[in-house]
């Protein structure tokens, strides 16, 4: 027995659970795309699965329909695998361990995955019933989606007939998203040189940032949360601008696109320096937690103190030199993150912003990872052009891949106008049209297919990204009645 058996709509929260037992972070998608594959087999359904991963499946209109204009419907496979220290899921190889709380569908000690699991189960249960009135439907299921929509950007729709596309990547019941930023990601690449410290004198300080909020880096970058990556960087800069120290370890984040809750480090520090490094610490996460008290008051450092030489390291603590030390927390510190600018044509909307996301120190380089979004193409090219420059100073490198457009506003929309009556019809207001600054596929897509009308909708949904992701029941039930009037309207 399943833990969502019992709940409405059953078809949808089946295939949420079906496909929630099946490992589908970015990257890691072929498992999902064959299960997928083999659904529409079973059922008889054309189906494509190209070199990507990517599926489209394609159900014929029911009888009275067949003069109706197709609708794409599309979402994405993949999610943001990421889980809590203490989790013991590999989440490469294991299932999801769902739960349901407070009338929402979570996952115990990860992401839950609804973004954008909950699309491919709405398209799963709709290409599954026999009741559903309904054109031809053309399900879009792309890969990678959280990794730069580079599935979208791969994918060939030109067997398509439809020009209307539904994305069901929203996560707020009620609002028809109608325009959103385009964006890239950038890695940031800073040379290393190590050495050996083996003096008895010397000591470990390990340094770990935690109880953050953390969030989507599009649509949680304006509340003001701290990003863990940079504020463990402001921490550690600190303490190298009040004495001589040592990185031996530095990692923080696992998505690009997720503000990053926890980070940690550990610094070779000179024993005799050890208290005041101690103290430049404290006095500047005090500085933090009073910046962050009503944004995000869970932020805390802890901080552990141990020999650096025991006896058993016959070549010493390896980390870097002290120079290196400097010139990679001076990069890592002077990149921007966060907000860059609002926009002045729509009020509270985030027009440009970036998000150190993933910070990992290896054998030959320090890695950093962003995601950088803007709605003006022009503004996010020169914040990648800043960046650059920047790490250039530094002696590092920064690249950037999986660019993509953002998706313009459309004046005159017939399926916008359409979803509108419906909803007013079904709920007695109008909807909400609302820009946001979160990346979706549409803009790719549209792309590809002239004169392409979409809109994006979805089930209220929080905290995606993150360990306390959950889904709400009770507006699963809604947009699926929802869209399945869209479907029925002639």
């Amino acid at each position: 027995m399943g833990v969502l058996d019992g709940l409405r709509p059953a078809g949808v929260f089946h295939f949420f659970e079906e496909i929630s037992r099946i490992p589908r972070g970015s990257g890691n998608e072929k498992q999902i795309s064959d299960y997928l594959k083999k659904f529409a087999k079973d059922r008889n359904l054309a189906c494509i699965q190209d070199e990507r991963n990517n599926i489209i499946i394609i159900k014929e209109a029911t009888p009275g329909y067949e003069q109706e204009a197709p609708y794409i419907l599309q979402g994405h496979m993949d999610m943001v695998a990421v889980k809590k220290p203490d989790c013991d899921i590999d989440m490469k190889k294991d299932p999801l361990r769902l739960c349901i709380k407070d009338g929402r569908v979570c996952a115990d000690g990860t992401s839950l995955g609804g973004d954008d699991g909950i699309a491919v189960a709405y398209m799963l249960a709709l290409l599954d019933a026999r009741d559903i009135r309904h054109p031809r439907l053309e399900m879009v299921v792309t890969t990678e989606e959280e990794t730069g929509l580079t599935g979208a950007q791969c994918i060939d729709l030109s067997m398509l007939r439809g020009r209307q596309l539904i994305n069901l990547d929203n996560e707020e019941e009620g609002v028809i998203i109608t325009s959103c930023a385009g964006g890239a990601r950038v890695d940031v690449e800073i040379p290393l040189q190590w050495e050996r410290i083996s003096s008895e004198e010397s000591r470990i300080l390990e340094i770990r940032v935690r109880g953050l909020q953390g969030g989507h880096s599009g649509s949680e970058i304006d509340k003001g949360r701290g990003n863990a990556n940079c504020l463990l960087g402001r921490l550690l800069m600190a303490a190298a601008n009040n004495a001589e120290v040592r990185l031996a370890a530095l990692q923080g984040g696992q998505a690009d696109n997720a503000i990053p809750r926890e980070a940690g480090a550990a610094l070779v520090v000179a024993a005799e320096k050890l208290a005041q490094v101690n103290d430049c610490i404290g006095k500047e996460a005090n500085k933090i937690k009073e910046e962050l008290q009503d944004t995000d008051p869970g932020f805390d450092v802890v901080r552990m103190e141990k020999p650096c030489h025991d006896g058993r390291q016959e070549e010493g603590e390896a980390c870097l030199t002290a120079l290196c030390t400097k010139q990679a927390l001076s990069c890592l510190t002077s990149l921007p993150n966060g907000i860059i600018a609002m926009s002045r044509d729509v009020e509270g909307l985030v027009q440009t912003s970036l998000n150190l996301g993933i910070m990992n120190l290896g054998q030959d380089l320090l890695q950093l990872g962003y995601a950088v979004r803007s709605s003006i193409d022009r503004e996010k090219e020169e914040l990648c052009e800043r960046m650059q420059a920047i790490a250039g100073q530094a002696g590092a490198r920064a690249q950037v891949r999986s660019a993509y457009p953002g998706w313009a506003y459309r004046r005159e929309s017939l399926l916008r106008d359409r979803l509108s009556a419906v909803y007013e019809r079904m709920y007695g207001r109008k909807p909400q049209l609302q820009a946001i600054h979160a990346g979706l596929e549409c803009g790719l897509l549209a792309a590809k297919i002239p004169g392409l009308d979409c809109v994006s909708i979805g089930p209220d949904m929080s905290d995606v990204h993150t360990t306390e992701e959950s889904l709400d029941i009770e507006s699963t039930g809604r947009v699926w009645e929802y869209l399945l009037a869209i479907l029925a309207e002639k």
